[in-house]
């Protein structure tokens, strides 16, 4: 049996990865590891027993040559590093909670023309996030 353990997300500032994920979002820190330049931070959500979300350095390790690691800082900047996707049973109630959290909303709950009603955000690297209604 297959079974998917683990999803990670680029970041190049934890702490405010933390703030969106951890304090807007809602998922809880399960582990917080350092080792140099790089961090990974586990989070889980709840009942969603074996599936952690790792907060992962973009640039984790100085073997790169710095023209790579810009690079890679700025297709993360962009959001062409990943598209993360979740659900929730309150699009609405999350929307206003990451308004009020200062997160930069795409596009506001819609309903959309392949029947999903969903929202699109970025999260504080670049990324896009996609929040269905569930």
């Amino acid at each position: 049996m297959l079974k998917f353990t683990n999803l990670l997300i680029p970041t190049d500032d934890h702490e405010a990865a933390l703030g969106f994920y951890r304090d807007l979002l809602g998922l809880t820190v399960i582990s917080d590891f350092s080792n140099g330049p790089g961090r990974w931070v586990n989070l889980t959500l709840p009942d969603q027993e074996g599936l952690q979300i790792t907060l992962s350095s973009v640039v984790p390790h100085d073997g790169l040559p710095e023209s790579d690691k810009q690079a890679l800082r700025s297709l993360l900047a962009k959001g062409y590093l990943g598209l993360f996707q979740f659900a929730t049973d309150d699009l609405d109630g999350l929307h206003t909670r990451l308004l009020q959290g200062g997160a930069e909303v795409i596009q506001p709950p819609a309903d959309q023309q392949w029947g999903a009603r969903d929202m699109a955000v970025r999260d504080p690297s670049g990324n896009m996030v996609r929040i269905n209604q569930a």
